[in-house]
């Protein structure tokens, strides 16, 4: 079995651009790794943050990188998806300091470093709240707020809930384009945790290769699926799993699709338009399941539904885009950003 120091090493030297030497399998990951992934170094130094939600004071993890020379920038914060944490964010973090951003990377609550409570009213708005309180215990009064995947969905209830706290809504690739209560069963959190028990390296491996980057494959990605697998196989897993099933059941009853009409922030939203990602494909028939995850159909709606929002679609790009194609999605970026760019 491999240390829980050579597995570190692995992921720091994935987050310094060296690609492992091999894959990673799941046999091969040490029990260690616990579910606040100890151990596993992240690509910048992260800290706590106490939170209060629900009466329960928990800890929220956060990386907060700072311009060197402009302590006062503007804030953005990049809220992550459901099978990420913060770290993979690194390269947009990079590229945005360099051009004189604060960036505010946490975990959510449920999440990477951050608390796990495994009796908790799972909630977006308690979410949102939770990044409300890192906000202030930051001193920082406005940020423009950046989500992807389920972490789009997160911050459109962040905008929702704080539009004086929101200097911009942007959104990659998020989930929630569409109520997936209207098309598909729901599924009991007792069989999301079943499937969470289930899973291994090869088969997150298999789903993302033919959901994320169609049918392509690079070995520092590897990591991302380590991240998400390993700790489900330590001596917390069937908390985690639990956790975790918890988040689905969130994501499917918990639509914010039918408020974008309520948004009164400037949004814009950047969507690799191969992506399919829909909740309970397998629950219903072929033909239905052709019908969800329509992305460019989806961002046309959401353009529609958004007063005043932007869309840009990226051709053949699928759902994590600045992870598989760099040099087509930073300049997307900065271009939704350019409004509210430093010194702009």
């Amino acid at each position: 079995m491999a240390s829980l120091s050579s597995l570190s090493s692995l992921f720091l030297l994935a987050s310094l651009g060296t690609a492992p030497a091999a894959e990673l399998p799941v046999d091969d990951l040490p029990d260690a790794i616990g579910v606040n992934l100890e151990g596993v170094a992240y690509p910048f130094p992260s800290t706590d943050t106490e939170v209060t939600l629900d009466g329960r004071t928990l800890r929220l993890s956060s990386m907060d990188l700072v311009p060197d020379d402009a302590p006062d920038a503007p804030v953005i914060v990049l809220l992550h998806g459901k099978n990420f944490v913060g770290a993979y964010w690194e390269d947009v973090a990079r590229g945005l300091l360099a051009r004189g951003w604060r960036v505010l990377i946490p975990d959510h609550i449920g999440w990477g470093r951050s608390s796990k409570p495994d009796a908790f009213p799972w909630t977006f708005h308690a979410l949102a709240d939770a990044t409300r309180q890192l906000l202030d215990a930051k001193g920082i009064d406005q940020a423009v707020i950046v989500g992807h995947s389920m972490g789009g969905m997160l911050a459109t209830r962040f905008a929702l809930s704080f539009p004086d706290r929101t200097a911009k809504l942007l959104m990659i690739n998020p989930i929630g384009l569409e109520d997936w209560r209207q098309k598909t069963p729901w599924r009991p959190v007792s069989a999301w945790e079943a499937r969470e028990r289930n899973k291994t390296f090869d088969g997150v491996k298999a789903y993302m290769k033919a959901s994320y980057f169609d049918g392509r494959w690079e070995p520092a990605w590897d990591r991302w699926v380590s991240l998400l697998v390993a700790p489900m196989q330590g001596p917390d897993g069937a908390r985690l799993a639990r956790i975790n099933a918890l988040h689905y059941d969130m994501v499917y009853t918990q639509p914010v699709v039918h408020e974008f009409g309520d948004l009164t922030v400037s949004t814009h939203l950047i969507l690799g338009d191969r992506d399919r990602t829909a909740l309970n494909k397998d629950l219903v028939s072929p033909e239905v399941a052709a019908t969800l995850g329509d992305y460019p159909a989806l961002g046309k709606a959401a353009r529609k539904a958004i007063p005043g929002a932007k869309l840009t679609l990226l051709d053949n790009l699928g759902h994590i885009p600045w992870i598989e194609d760099w040099d087509r999605t930073w300049p997307a970026l900065l271009d939704a950003l350019a409004d509210v760019a430093p010194g702009g």
